[in-house]
């Protein structure tokens, strides 16, 4: 019978050791790089600086709803042109956004009513023909009406002065 070597034997038992040896290794490191990323992901997320917040929608300043107040009645104005006499009626709308702003700004709205009856009476009948004629006098009451009130309550309130309706004749 054949004698087998008895170097051969002490090879196949040390064999598996070594395997499992370098299993565990292998686990370990794996492990131990799950618990180092794990650790650098939650550093990163809890250190973060405190004065801009990770959510950039909440970031964002909320924009408050606009508030409409209706200047009543119409504004009619008269106006001399070509020998003719032409009138224009004017339905004008102050939009804001701060309420107690806007409850402090009917406290002048005879104030307001003048100075947009002043400066809609001293336009040129001519220019408002045309919609850059109409869009310009647009922004010189919303200029008007917000230098009125910075100098009554300290704040413009008025965001914007709307023409609903305009008729020129």
């Amino acid at each position: 019978m054949a004698k087998q070597p008895p170097n051969e034997q002490p090879a196949t038992d040390e064999q598996p050791k070594a395997g499992r040896k370098k299993l565990f290794i292998l686990l370990g490191a794996g492990l131990l790089a799950l618990l180092i990323s794990a650790g650098v992901a939650g550093w990163f997320l809890l250190s973060g600086n405190d004065a801009e917040p990770a959510d950039p929608v909440a970031a964002a300043p909320v924009r408050q709803a606009a508030i409409y107040q209706p200047l009543d009645p119409a504004f009619v104005v008269n106006y001399t042109h070509g020998g003719r006499q032409r009138f224009m009626q004017v339905s004008v709308v102050l939009m804001g956004r701060d309420q107690a702003g806007m409850t402090a700004l009917t406290r002048h709205t005879p104030l307001i009513r003048n100075q947009l009856v002043m400066l809609f009476s001293s336009e040129d009948f001519e220019t408002l023909y045309s919609p850059e004629g109409k869009e310009q006098l647009r922004e010189r009451a919303t200029l008007a009406v917000q230098s009125l009130l910075e100098k009554e309550i300290g704040n413009p309130v008025v965001e914007s002065v709307l023409f609903t309706n305009m008729v020129l004749q």
